[in-house]
């Protein structure tokens, strides 16, 4: 028997998947390489089903002989191990981002007179067109809180967008950017910060809106998108009142918590030491970070620690210490922040962390030393970045703008030309239509 290969995601089987497989078991036996969820994540397209899951449904299809994983989004490791006879794939990666795995497995082929047929890609019926209708239906509380930790296994860094709004929240569900080489990229999930919460409800950075009125900003939020969300708890409050917000933050649907080691009335980190700050004692901090996670109830759940020593200019052998000690204690990651636009303090706070502990994820929001991309954090060993307050920043001097000009040549027509036309208003809400 001839041997075949064809290589699959499989999240949501459809009649382009059996049209792949159909043909493919013409040609001889037919070997499945499931894409793990580090493959899918190289292609950031991130499985609703688990790997086991997708395999149990494989395994019922007649076409199919044999299920081995696929590690990686490219076909090399598998090819060389099978040397298949045929290789079967859709049409669509000829161009765009997938296209250099395409070069790749000609290349390959060639060494042992393989063949790649190509079937022509379903437009009528695929994966995207699925969960793009799926996606409009909504999602469930378990399944997004869940998203965040599927997405720190199947990709190296996570990008994190501000969100104070319903409105802000659309936008970073739905921004979008096709870079050179074909790639799609999109933000991966929200960040809902106190600053710009409070903020966008005209009151100071000082914990003055309470959860409960947090809470209404992002069930708005959750109502329109379907991507995870990371909450600024700032302080955590109370060892006893964090087990409450633990509890209520749970059951609504977010996906993490980040809680910062500091004590008393909530003063913006970016002062650093021009006002009077107070950070927790490490065993207090333990204890409130324990209190959490004993509360808790889904392992999808966590609890970020985040260490002000460096923005207090406490150094950096103190912020490595409370990093481990606040992991002991229970803490699912680390967030490390710095108000210097020098990154030195951050990459070796990163290098000191990792030379120690290689898994646990780390958060940065490079706010001031916003001259790092996502590919360098990426090679640092940074697992998420999170742009924490830059749609609210971005919002006000438009909207100061527009409010001038109207007033300053009393009309409009001026204004036009900066603000998004009602049509377009119109087709970004869900259900307008």
């Amino acid at each position: 028997m001839k041997k075949v290969y064809v290589g699959i995601i499989a999240d949501l089987v459809h009649a382009g998947h059996i049209k792949i497989l159909k043909e493919a078991a013409k040609y001889g036996e037919v070997t499945v390489g499931l894409f793990t969820l580090k493959a899918c994540g190289e292609l950031n397209d991130i499985p609703y089903l688990d790997y086991n899951k997708r395999k149990e449904v494989l395994e019922n299809l007649s076409m199919i002989k044999n299920i081995i994983p696929q590690d990686s989004a490219s076909y090399k490791d598998n090819l060389l191990k099978i040397q298949p006879d045929f290789v079967i794939h859709g049409d669509d990666w000829q161009f765009g981002y997938q296209k250099k795995y395409r070069t790749e497995v000609l290349e390959l082929l060639r060494q042992w007179n393989g063949k790649l047929i190509e079937v022509p890609y379903s437009h009528d019926i695929n994966e995207i067109k699925v969960k793009e209708n799926i996606k409009k239906l909504g999602i469930t509380s378990t399944a997004r809180q869940s998203r965040l930790k599927k997405l720190l296994k199947a990709k190296k860094v996570l990008k994190i967008l501000e969100v104070h709004n319903a409105l802000s929240g659309l936008i970073v569900e739905n921004a979008s950017e096709v870079l050179e080489d074909g790639e799609i990229v999109t933000f991966d999930g929200m960040w809902s910060s106190s600053l710009t919460d409070s903020t966008s409800k005209g009151k100071p950075d000082i914990e003055a809106v309470d959860t409960t009125a947090r809470l209404t900003t992002i069930n708005e939020i959750f109502e329109v998108t379907t991507k995870p969300l990371i909450y600024d708890a700032d302080t955590g409050g109370k060892p006893e009142h964090f087990e409450f917000t633990v509890k209520t933050l749970e059951r609504v649907g977010v996906s993490a918590v980040i809680i910062e080691d500091k004590t008393g009335l909530k003063k913006n980190s970016l002062f650093g030491t021009e006002v009077e700050q107070t950070q927790d004692t490490i065993e207090n901090f333990c204890y409130k970070i324990r209190s959490g996670k004993k509360v808790q109830i889904t392992d999808d759940f966590m609890i970020i620690a985040r260490i002000e020593s460096l923005i207090l200019d406490k150094g950096m052998e103190d912020a490595l210490k409370r990093a481990f000690a606040y992991i002991d204690a229970g803490a699912d990651g680390i967030m490390i922040h710095s108000r210097k636009k020098d990154p030195t303090e951050i990459i070796n706070f990163v290098k000191g962390f990792r030379e120690k502990d290689k898994n646990t994820p780390i958060v940065v929001v490079p706010t001031s030393f916003n001259t790092v991309t996502i590919d360098e954090f990426s090679e640092m060993g940074v697992n998420v970045v999170i742009y924490a307050n830059h749609m609210l920043r971005a919002a006000y001097p438009g909207m100061m703008k527009v409010a001038k000009s109207i007033l300053k040549h009393k009309r409009s027509l001026e204004a036009e030309p900066d603000c998004m036309s009602i049509k377009a208003i119109l087709e970004l809400i869900p259900g307008t239509k």
